[in-house]
């Protein structure tokens, strides 16, 4: 089966308020995209390399960071081309790959937090059982899984697009494809499409989210049964910058899609987009690291290594 259309670009608008200080923005933009590889490359190296990293919260960190170089990597760009010259022209094709891409990126990151959650639950409601419960062969079954599910959903709903009719306008009013947008060029009928990707993206923020309050509550509840002071601030220090990444990503997240984007909201929306596609990569590193001693004393002890070699 061959795509039906009769238009062969897309072209990204992006925020043509921008267009007055192109070089300002771009500059910007090639910094955070920078530390964001940087950031997450780090993370994976650090946990690679150091012995004291090898745990289940840690293994989880890398795959975070795994879906935030893909996320940047498939989002960042195109945004800098669009800075730079008002718009960015892509076929659409290419819009669809991207949106293929960043479906991926997104969907497994929310299962990676609830995931990550239910592993602190474990390690703060019952710690003498964490390492049997949590054991590496689970981790790497549920990764494989989230990735699985991930890829599977996204697929349903590109191999879905590619069914439709696509007749224009070619314009999109936004920075990246994301799902509404590239249905908008069609003229096919795409009411199952958006009750599919309704239900499966709800089953995919909603459900994450509330296991990420269930265990957040119980690891509430058991910290403060901890008698001593020093106890609950390191009990809740453990928890603190994964609460953090969750506020950030689903907060944007849940506004941008459960809210109709239209007149001077669709600039509101583009905004909050940049959070979840551009910033949220970027802070996951600096927050995972700079709040977590483990990660600071192994990027110590690397430094170490590199200056004895030399």
């Amino acid at each position: 089966m061959v795509m039906k259309h009769n238009i062969t670009s897309v072209l990204l608008l992006g925020f043509p308020n921008l267009q007055n200080f192109p070089f300002v923005y771009s500059s910007l933009l090639v910094l955070i995209y920078c530390g964001t590889i940087s950031g997450n490359l780090l993370i994976m190296v650090l946990y690679l390399v150091s012995k004291t990293l090898q745990s289940p919260m840690y293994f989880f960190i890398t795959q975070l960071s795994l879906c935030d170089l893909l996320l940047t990597t498939d989002i960042v760009p195109v945004l800098l081309h669009t800075v730079l010259y008002g718009g960015s022209t892509m076929t659409l094709i290419g819009c669809i790959i991207q949106f293929f891409f960043f479906a991926i990126s997104e969907s497994s990151e929310c299962l990676l937090l609830s995931v990550m959650s239910y592993d602190r639950y474990v390690a703060i409601c019952n710690p003498l059982r964490y390492h049997s419960i949590m054991s590496h062969k689970l981790c790497v079954i549920l990764v494989d899984i989230i990735w699985l599910i991930g890829f599977m959903v996204t697929f349903i709903d590109v191999f879905s697009m590619y069914r439709l009719y696509f007749c224009g306008p070619h314009v999109i009013d936004h920075f990246f494809c994301d799902i509404e947008p590239i249905l908008q060029l069609s003229c096919s009928d795409t009411t199952r499409i958006h009750i599919q990707s309704i239900v499966m993206g709800s089953l995919l923020t909603i459900l994450p989210f509330m296991i990420i309050l269930t265990s957040y509550v119980y690891i509430v509840i058991t910290i403060l049964k901890i008698p001593s002071n020093t106890g609950r601030h390191k009990a809740f220090s453990t928890c603190s910058s994964h609460l953090i990444v969750v506020s950030i990503f689903f907060g944007t997240l849940m506004v941008v899609y459960m809210f109709p984007t239209r007149g001077e909201s669709l600039t509101l929306s583009k905004v909050l987009s940049l959070m979840y596609t551009v910033l949220t990569p970027l802070l996951n590193p600096i927050i995972y690291t700079l709040r977590n001693n483990d990660f600071k004393e192994a990027f110590h002890n690397i430094q170490n290594i590199l200056r004895r070699g030399k």
